[in-house]
């Protein structure tokens, strides 16, 4: 096992069209949701990482606290911090599960001033990607790393460089290298994942190990 890094996994394009987007504005009162997979499990990714299904599993459970609490948002572009930086929120995830290995969600598009930067990519049919953000560790296993059970996703950003084509809102995952986290990194995501987060995250654990 490594050091804790963050994990940023690149997940593909947003598939969109000018004609989506109108269709998408008449259906959600003026909102732009965007639907399709997050992320993938158990899938060998370009750097040689694997996310297992049951962590996958675990976070995607555990981040349900979050779109319920309306904190589930992400930035345009993957920042330096840890953590998330609301003047650079341009979206928030309003669904995510789990159907078989994969992660399949909906994103909507906000009018802060980053999702305004989105709006406009996207009228202009500019190519767009999501990506997740997360802090953990991993083992290698033969000429691949498996992403350990330490592992917290923080949340899907919003990039400019998807690494793989083809696929509704994003297809299959891949991992970018990541940083090792500072000190200063640490003490932001205590801040982050709060006292009630992490007791929540326990009570799930518990609650799977009954089922």
């Amino acid at each position: 096992m490594g050091d804790v890094r963050f994990l940023r996994t690149y997940c593909g394009e947003l598939d969109y069209t000018p004609e989506l987007i109108t269709e998408s504005k008449e259906r959600n009162q003026g909102r732009i949701v965007l639907s399709g997979i997050l992320q993938k499990a158990d899938t060998l990714n370009q750097n040689g990482r694997i996310y297992p299904r049951d962590i996958l599993e675990r976070e995607v459970r555990n981040y349900q606290k979050f779109i319920l609490e309306n904190r589930a948002t992400g930035e345009l572009d993957h920042p330096a911090e840890s953590t998330i930086s609301l003047k650079n929120v341009c979206h928030k995830v309003v669904e995510a599960k789990m159907d078989g290995d994969t992660c399949y969600g909906k994103i909507e598009i906000l009018n802060t001033p980053s999702g305004k930067i989105v709006q406009e990519l996207m009228s202009a049919n500019v190519k767009l990607g999501i990506s997740s953000r997360g802090v953990g560790t991993t083992e290698a296993k033969g000429e691949y790393q498996v992403v350990c059970d330490d592992f917290q996703i923080i949340c899907w950003d919003i990039v400019s460089d998807p690494s793989t084509v083809n696929a509704f809102m994003l297809p299959e995952a891949t991992i970018r290298d990541g940083r090792l986290l500072t000190e200063s990194d640490k003490r932001e995501l205590k801040n982050f994942f709060t006292r009630e987060d992490r007791i929540d995250r326990v009570l799930n654990d518990i609650l799977m190990l009954r089922v």
